[in-house]
Formats: structure tokens, sequence, C-alpha cells
């Protein structure tokens, strides 16, 4: 048996040399390979190309012949490009000082956007609005685009300045955003909040980070090397972001101790955060009703900065620029919105179980007695109405009308547990969020090293 086998392969070997004689040595050997160990039951791949260090190594060089200096000079002033540049306009612009910080240097364009009143109303006086310029190599305008989200509208508006043959032309159009998402991760080396502004990461961004993780981190004493990445919303007009919307996951390390979120909602339901293993990280209160601030007075006995006594402070006092936005720290109704006393300017809300907040010394009031409202709505704006020395708030938190340490208002809990038919959509989101935030944290731990 062994011998037939043998005298086969060898009948084999003599047939396949006799045949591909003609053919390079590489390919007959591969070919006599492949056949033999078929014999075998195996199978190889073997190289039908020849070794490339055996390849021979040709130089080729070529004369070229550069076309004359004269020719190159106009070539070179027949050549012309368009310069792009992007800024945001000031609430202290004028015609020329806007178009100077966009590299230009047109009178033309700056008589244009003075005198014609649909340029001049979006661009002068407006802060914040992103403007593009198009221009010469000369640093003349060919064409000015701004964007901005009117209040109460889905989209955005877009206004054109336009250099045509017969001059400048201006028009206004309406487009639609376009949604997308953002991650983005960093490092804390001395606050959350200036860790947030050296990733760029927008103020809502990071307030909603901070208001997500509240009952987990104390953000007041974070520790150098501190990290954490979020995916948020962003809408978009002509690729670039106008504002930010919500967080949809999020991930903090502090002291060595790691917090994750996402946002899921069921259909019909109210959507919230949850750590991957469903629990609920809703709460029915926020811990603070003006976003970067500091506490300036807490829930103690003190020397009454007006009446010059000791008296017990019923509240908080956050510090805080005139015109802070003020938000309700839970959902309820208006119980009252004007003024009282020494109070100044107040909005009381009533919420579940017979418990009240205040909001107190306000500049302005946005609610009406009687109004539902929601969690992280705007009631008003930080002042200093009333007994009050500087503008900040005052914040009580009352309990069947007896005043509370509002410090732990936060840690009542008021999310809703996942359903067990939205169990499934809900595992397959926290896989997928896992693998998005563990991408981004590497990034941060790149550049940390």
């Amino acid at each position: 048996m062994i011998n037939g086998i043998l005298a086969a392969e060898e009948l084999i070997a003599s047939r396949v040399a006799h045949t591909f004689r003609t053919y390079p040595k590489q390919i007959t050997a591969a070919i006599a390979a492949l056949l033999l160990s078929a014999g075998g039951g195996a199978f190889a791949v073997a190289s039908l190309g020849p070794d490339a260090s055996e390849l021979p190594v040709r130089q080729v060089f070529e004369a070229v012949q550069p076309s004359a200096f004269a020719d190159q000079v106009e070539a070179l002033d027949a050549h012309s490009f368009t310069l792009f540049r992007t800024d945001l306009t000031r609430s202290s612009d004028t015609a020329e000082a806007l178009l100077q910080r966009l590299g230009l240097s047109d009178p033309d364009a700056a008589a244009f956007v003075r005198g014609n009143a649909e340029a001049r109303n979006a661009l002068l006086g407006r802060a914040g609005r992103t403007v593009t310029a198009e221009a010469t190599q000369e640093n003349a305008l060919k064409k000015l685009s701004a964007r901005w989200i009117p209040d109460g509208d889905g989209g955005f508006k877009r206004l054109v300045v336009e250099k045509t043959p017969n001059g400048f032309r201006a028009r206004t159009e309406t487009d639609a955003l376009t949604p997308g998402t953002r991650l983005a991760s960093g490092i804390v080396r001395t606050s959350l909040f200036a860790a947030t502004d050296d990733a760029r990461i927008p103020d809502p961004v990071a307030t909603q980070l901070a208001d997500i993780f509240a009952t987990d981190v104390d953000f007041r004493s974070l520790r150098k090397g501190d990290r954490f990445a979020v995916v948020y919303e962003t809408f978009d007009a002509d690729g670039q972001t106008l504002r930010s919307g919500r967080v949809l996951s999020a991930e903090f390390e502090s002291n060595g101790k790691l917090y994750q979120a996402l946002w899921f909602q069921e259909p019909g339901q109210k959507g919230g955060y949850y750590r991957p293993n469903g629990d609920s990280l809703r709460r029915a209160y926020l811990s603070s009703p003006v976003e970067f601030t500091r506490v300036s007075s807490g829930f103690a006995m003190r020397m009454h900065p007006i009446l010059n006594s000791w008296r017990q402070h019923h509240g908080i006092d956050f510090s805080a620029p005139t015109g802070t936005p003020v938000r309700a720290v839970g959902d309820g109704t208006v119980e009252f919105a004007g003024t009282q006393n020494g109070y100044g300017n107040i909005v009381i809300v009533k919420h579940r179980n017979n418990q009240e907040t205040a909001y107190a010394h306000l500049s302005r009031i946005d609610v009406k007695t009687g109004q539902s409202i929601s969690q992280s709505q705007t009631l008003g704006a930080v002042g200093s109405t009333g007994w009050a020395t500087g503008p900040h708030l005052h914040f009580e938190f009352r309990v069947d009308g007896e005043y509370r340490d509002p410090t732990t208002i936060a840690q009542q809990e008021g999310g809703m547990p996942i359903t067990a038919a939205a169990r499934p959509a809900f595992e397959r989101l926290a896989i997928a969020t896992r693998t998005e935030l563990a991408a981004a944290f590497s990034v941060v731990q790149a550049s940390a090293d």
C-alpha cells in the first residue's frame, strides 16, 4: 500500500515537471507542491511570484525644464484664492469692528451693513451670533453669512450678504437645524467647570453633568486627575453647532470610583437618567436652583447683615450676578409670584407631600401664580430686591410650613423603575453606551500620558 502511494507521487511529480518545464521554475515548483500535498489530504498556499528581494532595482533619471521666471510670476499673479473666517457677534459691535475682527478691509461692505436695515438688525447689537466671511486675497468681502436660532422656533435663520456685479445684496433665509451627537472628555485639574471649559464643553452640558451625578460626586472637593466623558446632543446649522441639547450618556471617575449614567425614555413615559444596571438616578429635587454659583450663607445662626443681630438663617444664599437665571428645583405649581416685605420679588412653588421651595430677591419674575412648572424651568433671575446688600438668591425649603435645611433636598428619590417590557431595549442601549464612553476615556488617558 505504502509503495503504491510513493509510486503515485513519483508519477505525479514527473508529469508535473514534464508538463510545466517551459514555465518559470517558481510556478512549476508551486504547482507541483500543491498537487503533491493534495495526495496526502492537506493543502498549502505557495507563492506564485518571485521573491521581492531578488527583483532588480532600477534608477530612472529624467531632465525637467522649469518654466521661465516671468511665466511663473505671471501665473502667480493670475492665481486667486478665497479666505474663510468665522467669529461671533458682540453686543458692542459696529460694522467696522465686526468686519475688522473677521480680517476684512472693505469700506464698501461696512457702509452696506450700516445702511441696510436687514443686515444691520441681524448683525449689530446681537451678541453670540455665528458669522462666517468669505474674502478675497485682498481681504475684500465676497460673501458673509450669519446664523442664529430665533426664540420659539425649531429651525434657524441665515442672513446672507453677497457681493454682486451691481453691488452688495442681503437676504434672510429660514432652514432646519441638523441634529447630531458629540463625544467629549476631560481631566479635572482645579474644578469641574474649568475642566469642561478646557474640553470646550458648553456650559449647559457641564451643568447637566453636575446635576446627573450630584448625589454620587461631591463637586466641591474633586481631586486632581478625576476624569469624565460625556455624549450630548447638538443642533447644527451649515456644519456649525448653534446649540447643545440633552446629555445622552456620561461617565465620571472620582477618587478611584466610577459612576455611569444614560438617558432612557420608555414610549409614553417621562425619560430620565439611569445607571447601567437600571437603577434610576432621578431625584425629586435638584441640588441647586442656580447654575455656576457658590453658597455665601448657609442654613445656620448668623449675624443679620441689615438688622445687625444674631438670627437663624432659614435658607441658603447663593451668590451670583444680577440676571443669572433661577430654576425650579422640582416639579410643582406656583403658589405665589410677587413681592413680600424683606424677600423682595419672590416665587414660592408648592411640591408634593406639602413641600415648598421659595426663591427670593429676584430681579425679575418669569412665572405666574397657579402656573404648573417642571424641574429646571426658569422662574426668574437673581437680583437684590427687598432686604439685600448685594445680588444673590435666597433659597428656602419648607415642609408643612416649617423650615428645613435645603442641603437635604436633593436626597429624595423621584425616578420611575424600568418596566419589564422596556428592559431589553434598555440593555441594548446600556451596552452601546459603555462602548462609546470607553472610547472617550481612552482619549482622556492618551492625553494624560
